[in-house]
């Protein structure tokens, strides 16, 4: 309620007293948690703890990396964090802390809410962790104050912008000053007792009803919401005497939008690729897209959770961003997945900065929260997560992706894209960059694949979500449906198919989700009625009986090939013959539904 009392107060339009009545009502803009897609003015979703803190080193690597790129005349803000005791006990604020005190991000400045209350009861009932020492040990400035002295506040403001380092302010609180929960955990949200209410109002001398705001005070408030609008119209003098490229090229990437030569850029790279056939993995597939493609934006910044060279996620253009290259758009996260995947949030929450970051797709786990609020949020993170099957071979089963497609493509509005060569890869590539609202995972290979789109097609075939491959020679009598590695296991199950006889389609589905959005009239022509079909996919079923069962389908005229168990520790190849994912097997399959 903080912020939405704030930016009713100062004046904001989305921000009538009206929302402050309905807060979380259905369709009000006020609800239990701040939602970023809600209101302009609220920057990012923290419902969960912990998120904001690391969403906030997103958004002051982006300052530093923007401020390089187009000067301090245009880029020059802090970033300001309130977190509470929850937020720091959550285990991802150690990955957020470590980080931006290990690039001196001196512009992100975190004021700590400490009032030893949660919802439980005091802190000490299950922490004694001396938070300042924590800071400091992370190469933080830090400050400690009386949290509700404002001359204290205001001196601590000014103070750490001075600072080269982050700053974390430790403002000593209690919660629910004045009211009779102050200092216990009902101050977090039950204080709706009118008596308790009355006497916390009289605490304080005000005589006003609910939601009543003095006209002297609202008009107060008004011009303190006014104070930024010459510093905006300065701005604005100072952008528009910048040269005209930058400007357009500023607008382009605040605004999202690919660059002119993108299309043209993927054409060239697909035709090239068709004609050269190469075998490539898909991770080093998404390397050589990369190459073509961050020369285009400049608004790319990439990185690793210290797998760098198996993930295959830096080129050579684009720097490393460190405290002595601002300007630098790869990091190197270290190992912390969840706080890389939530500082991408940020940095693209910011705007003007389209982050991908990888590591093995078992680890999406350590990820998750972030990635659900990717997509909760409407924000195009791109995570690129290689070693996506059995196929990865002898790390084992602990990093043998089984469920993780499953999990990724259970998320609303997630492209999940599992493609099958380097062609099918760039077009994954080109969606995933193009994209405004939508968060997309990218799920390569470690093994090497042959290029199985062999005709060039200019158009983006992966945009479509599923496509027809390889048509049935004669009557058409099954439809195999495969994506990523399983794609040449489903043409080798065709060609043994065909050779009896048996009219085979093989239908490459590398967008689960793109498909189920073409029209009925388009999914009707890939999966028609009639054929039995099977599903290829070194991973689980769950997810698939739309295309194998629905759709026309039948539950008795379809079958799955994949994964039920876990993997296990043996070179790829063998795995793929224990776990009978085999061109055989999926031709029996197959022919055992006729």
């Amino acid at each position: 309620m903080l912020i939405y009392s704030l930016l009713h107060l100062t004046g904001y339009e989305q921000f009538p007293l009206e929302e402050i009545k309905n807060f979380r009502q259905m369709g009000a803009r006020t609800a239990g948690h701040p939602e970023n897609f809600l209101a302009d003015a609220i920057e990012t979703t923290t419902g969960p703890l912990g998120q904001g803190i690391a969403n906030s080193v997103g958004f002051a690597m982006a300052e530093e990396i923007q401020r390089a790129q187009y000067g301090k005349k245009i880029v020059d803000h802090f970033t300001y964090v309130i977190a509470g005791d929850g937020c720091l006990m959550e285990g991802i604020s150690h990955e957020a802390i470590a980080l931006a005190g290990r690039h001196k991000l001196s512009k992100l400045i975190v004021m700590w809410d400490n009032n030893d209350i949660t919802i439980d009861g005091p802190v000490s009932l299950s922490d004694k962790v001396d938070q300042v020492a924590r800071f400091k040990a992370a190469d933080w400035h830090v400050i400690e104050i009386d949290g509700h002295n404002p001359d204290e506040i205001d001196a601590a403001l000014t103070e750490a912008r001075k600072s080269d380092l982050p700053t974390m302010i430790a403002c000593k609180t209690h919660i629910a000053l004045g009211h009779a929960a102050q200092d216990t955990s009902k101050g977090h949200g039950a204080l709706t007792d009118a008596d308790q209410m009355a006497a916390a109002k009289a605490a304080y001398g005000w005589t006003t009803g609910p939601f009543e705001v003095p006209a002297d005070v609202k008009s107060a408030w008004e011009e303190i919401g006014k104070r930024g609008a010459d510093d905006r119209r300065a701005w604005e003098e100072r952008f528009d005497a910048m040269s005209r490229t930058k400007r357009e090229e500023f607008n382009r990437a605040l605004a999202g939008d690919a660059p002119k030569k993108l299309s043209a850029t993927i054409k060239a790279f697909k035709k090239q690729t068709s004609e050269n056939a190469p075998k490539l993995a898909t991770r080093a597939s998404s390397e050589k897209t990369l190459e073509v493609l961050n020369p285009l934006y400049t608004e790319t910044v990439g990185g690793s959770a210290d797998l760098t060279g198996s993930n295959n996620t830096k080129t050579a253009d684009l720097g490393v961003f460190d405290v002595d290259n601002r300007g630098g758009r790869y990091v190197y996260w270290g190992i912390r997945e969840h706080g890389m995947a939530a500082a991408m949030n940020g940095m693209a929450l910011h705007g003007g900065i389209r982050p991908y970051g990888g590591t093995f797709m078992c680890f999406t786990d350590y990820a998750r929260p972030a990635m659900r609020l990717a997509a909760l949020m409407q924000v195009p993170s791109v995570f690129v997560m290689t070693h996506d099957s059995i196929g990865l071979g002898e790390d084992g089963p602990t990093h043998q992706p089984v469920e993780h497609l499953a999990i990724s493509r259970a998320t609303p509005n997630t492209y999940v894209f599992r493609p099958a060569d380097t062609v099918e890869t760039a077009e994954a590539w080109e969606i995933a960059l193009s994209s405004k609202k939508t968060p997309s995972v990218l799920s390569l290979t470690r093994q090497g694949l042959p290029t199985v789109r062999l005709e060039h097609k200019n158009k983006n075939l992966t945009e479509q979500g599923a496509y027809v491959l390889a048509d049935a020679e004669g009557k058409r009598q099954v439809i195999l449906i495969a994506t990523g590695s399983e794609v040449e296991i489903a043409l080798k199950a065709r060609d043994l198919l065909q050779a009896e006889g048996i009219g085979t389609r093989v239908v490459s589905m590398p967008c689960m989700e793109l498909f189920a959005a073409q029209d009925e009239a388009y999914r009707r022509r890939v999966l028609p009625a009639g054929p039995v079909r099977v599903g290829v996919e070194a991973a689980v079923r769950q997810g698939w009986d739309r295309w194998l069962t629905g759709e026309r389908g039948k539950w008795n005229k379809a079958d799955f090939v994949g994964m039920d168990r876990f993997g296990a520790s043996a070179p790829a190849e063998e795995l793929f013959e224990k776990f009978d994912i085999t061109p055989q097997n999926v031709a029996d399959k197959a022919k055992a539904l006729l």
